[in-house]
């Protein structure tokens, strides 16, 4: 035998005798990549389901998405003052302790613009530091759902941040960079090692982690695969343990497949369209606005055969919606969920000629093609539906990097989005997509990119943000989401069913959420 090969396998037998018993390292697949690693840089789910696994909340979620104590616990001091006591002993990874300068300076992080996170603290008007392990958070008024907001609004060390110059967080549709967008310094239960966009993010476990975790992985490897046919083919091949986005075209072939398992289970995500409805004028076509008519918007409405869609394009992973929120939201109703309209060409050709457009008009549809399933698909069958009304629609596609940051520099004239709701509660949605935009760069209307402006239902948001009287607080929720609903601000297609496809030996949790949980995996 050759030296060098002799000396190479006793190293790699002693390297595998120090591994811990059962350790493992989970290889996941996706069809999109994460955008940014600054945690307050962009609300976006594939980026914040990793960014997770590296920083920590004040409070989290147990896998029933019930809230319990991060590394720390809460008391309410009064109805608008909460106080958490820090868990002493946790480290960053770095070292460094984890102090109450940490929580306020993060916290404030979030709440300033440019951050795109101002929805996980919409409820804080300030961070106190009370001594070195105690933190008042004080808040606009009484908050229901103050606790389900902080389980996204992560903790950065201080130091780390001023030292790095990432004071402030990332202006990602600004095309902006910071050391925080490539680098990372949490307290969570793996540590960043490296990520090289659109290549390979690789993960390794935190052995000073102050807690422990259920399963036995001690490094997470995620590679972007964005051809579907390459991920089904490196899940079948082994290449990959988990794909949380198998082609649809694919599944049935996955499920009988002896070496490999399917999870299916619906997502807090609902697929919608939405409109521009500020501008005078849509860049590239003369005249006024035709998205500022209601008309016009319930014709784009009814000329979608939402039906076909699911039957044809969805093949059962979306659930028909006529409302923003999917059912296991808070403020979810059946009546809600009704579809506003019925699919009717002609109806939205008569429409169309009553807004004055009998010959139609000219229309770009922004879509990406990367993040949701079928998504690019979806929007190719609406493109042809609305031109069969008349609407002549060009479709422009683009990886999520590039279509996040273009919608919200209102670069688009009708778009394509999905939206989960992190809290499991409708004034997510409510104030991120449809409260009047804040002129000043705040949480409101932060994802409100056809800028829709509704006095009547800004003031129900707001009402809803400090309601304790649930009934009431419903009953709030209903009438804001009816109105967006007879108004056809947007327009709802599917609630997202998300199958995660995976090899046979490996036992995780199906998560609403669309986050995969290594902390709860295990690798046999």
């Amino acid at each position: 035998m050759h030296p060098i090969t002799k000396l190479s396998l006793i190293a790699a037998a002693t390297l595998a005798l120090l591994q811990p018993v059962g350790a493992a390292t989970l290889r996941i697949g996706g069809a999109n990549d994460i955008l940014t690693f600054d945690p307050h840089g962009q609300n976006h789910q594939t980026t914040l389901a990793y960014q997770q696994m590296v920083y920590e909340t004040l409070v989290r979620y147990n896998e029933k998405f019930e809230v319990e104590p991060g590394p720390t616990k809460w008391t309410f001091v009064t109805p608008t003052q909460l106080r958490f006591e820090l868990r002493q002993g946790v480290k960053f990874h770095d070292g460094a302790p984890f102090t109450a300068d940490d929580v306020v300076f993060s916290i404030t992080r979030a709440m300033t613009p440019p951050s795109n996170m101002g929805a996980y603290v919409q409820s804080v008007k300030e961070a106190k530091k009370v001594d070195e392990h105690t933190v008042d958070l004080i808040l606009k008024g009484p908050s229901p759902v103050v606790l389900r907001e902080l389980t996204g609004s992560y903790i950065m060390n201080k130091a780390w941040a001023e030292k790095n110059n990432s004071v402030k967080a990332q202006d990602y549709k600004a095309k902006d960079e910071n050391y925080a967008s490539r680098n990372a310094n949490g307290t969570g239960p793996f540590i960043l090692v490296g990520w090289q966009p659109d290549t390979k993010l690789t993960l390794k476990k935190n052995d000073a982690w102050w807690d422990k975790p259920k399963g036995n992985i001690d490094e997470v490897v995620f590679t972007p695969i964005k051809s579907a046919a390459t991920r089904s083919a490196a899940l079948i091949s082994g290449q990959v343990d988990l794909v949380q986005d198998p082609p649809v075209q694919d599944i049935e072939r996955m499920r009988r497949d002896p070496n490999l398992k399917v999870l299916d289970g619906l997502e807090n995500r609902t697929i919608f369209l939405g409109f521009d409805q500020f501008r005078d004028e849509l860049p590239g076509v003369k005249g006024k606005n035709p998205l500022k008519d209601k008309r016009v918007r319930q014709a784009l409405y009814q000329a979608v055969d939402i039906a076909a869609i699911e039957r044809n394009v969805m093949r059962g992973l979306g659930k028909p919606t006529g409302t923003m929120i999917a059912p296991m939201v808070n403020g979810w109703t059946q009546q809600l969920a009704t579809r506003a309209s019925k699919f009717d060409v002609e109806a939205a050709k008569k429409l169309l000629a009553d807004a004055g457009y009998p010959d139609g008009f000219e229309l770009t549809l922004d879509c990406p093609n990367d993040r949701y399933v079928n998504d690019e698909a979806i929007c190719q069958a609406v493109t042809a539906m609305w031109t069969k009304a008349g609407i002549k629609t060009k479709l422009q596609t683009n990886p999520m990097s590039i279509h996040s940051a273009k919608i919200q520099r209102f670069e688009v004239s009708a778009y394509m989005l999905g939206w989960g709701v992190a809290t499991f509660d409708a004034l997510y949605t409510l104030d991120s997509l449809i409260h009047t935009v804040d002129p000043k760069g705040g949480t409101s209307g932060n994802f409100n990119n056809g800028r829709m402006s509704n006095p009547k239902v800004d003031a129900l948001i707001d009402g809803i943000k400090v309601e304790m009287d649930a009934k009431k607080r419903d009953g709030m929720i209903h009438e804001a989401l009816q109105i967006v609903k007879d108004d056809y601000n947007y327009l709802p297609l599917h609630d997202q069913v998300r199958p995660w496809a995976m090899r046979k030996n490996v036992n995780t949790i199906h998560r609403a959420d669309d986050r995969p949980m290594p902390i709860w995996t295990t690798i046999k």
